[in-house]
């Protein structure tokens, strides 16, 4: 089986976490996933490469290596909805047009998902957790910031095109009043992107989970509409071009949460 999660230890009081670019698969579910979901469609691809820049900076870096289509590292493991809206699961069992994720009769098992959740999650969740009590150990406080990318455009999860960028602050209880008014204004000195904070995507449960600002761990979301960076269609190709006009307001926005 393959390690849950690649991981990189910086020397900012920062962490980066990169729940959903990865595409490993166990035997089951790589056996069952229906047709439409064969490619992986609904992969934050990219994502690593796009920040890469943060490893330079100095961040800690943590990348998951297994599909959504697995488990979703950015759900509780209850399985409490986060959006009273349409959403996907713990154990995605549509994609995000509403297409089943896997043929008939072909879906995990509980057994099998409770290995997932086991072997998978809480591997995540805890090297996660030891870096930011690392950090706070070493600076006495702690900033997250959990990337993540999404087709710009998804009927049935929202009308229309998603603006360019998508912020999330758990409606402002992930970070300070402050932290939150300076990453507005970042956004707001340029004309290039669109953006909304806590618009359709309000921080997943990393950010709701670990985000405590009272207790010294500010965390940001960021949800890219893809278009940006890469192409939207298959074979989803890295666009080198977008991704470098994108990526320095992407490290403005990472230099603002480390309070630089």
């Amino acid at each position: 089986m393959k390690k849950p999660f690649e991981f990189t230890r910086g020397t900012l009081p920062l962490l980066v976490s990169i729940p959903h670019a990865g595409t490993a698969l166990t035997p089951e579910v790589e056996q069952g996933l229906s047709v439409p979901a064969q490619g992986l469609c609904d992969t934050d691809w990219h994502i690593p490469q796009l920040y890469d820049f943060a490893v330079e900076m100095g961040a800690s870096v943590l990348v998951g290596n297994y599909s959504r289509f697995v488990i979703d590292l950015n759900r509780p493991a209850d399985n409490q909805p986060l959006y009273a809206t349409a959403t996907t699961g713990l154990y995605p069992e549509t994609l995000f047009d509403g297409t089943p994720t896997f043929k008939p009769g072909m879906t995990p098992d509980d057994a099998q998902r409770q290995g997932y959740l086991e072997n998978i999650w809480q591997p995540y969740h805890q090297q996660l957790q030891q870096e930011l009590a690392r950090i706070k150990a070493e600076f006495g406080y702690a900033r997250l910031f959990d990337a993540h990318s999404i087709a710009s455009q998804i009927p049935r999860l929202f009308e229309g095109k998603l603006p360019d960028l998508n912020l999330g602050t758990n409606d402002g209880a992930s970070c300070s009043a402050e932290m939150a008014a300076q990453l507005k204004a970042v956004c707001e000195a340029q004309n290039d992107y669109s953006w909304v904070i806590n618009g359709r995507f309000k921080g997943g449960y990393i950010t709701r989970a670990y985000g405590q600002p009272a207790d010294g761990v500010q965390a940001l979301q960021l949800e890219l509409a893809q278009c940006n960076y890469m192409e939207e269609a298959p074979p989803f190709a890295w666009r080198g071009d977008r991704a470098q006009r994108l990526q320095p307001l992407l490290k403005r926005l990472v230099a603002t949460l480390l309070g630089r």
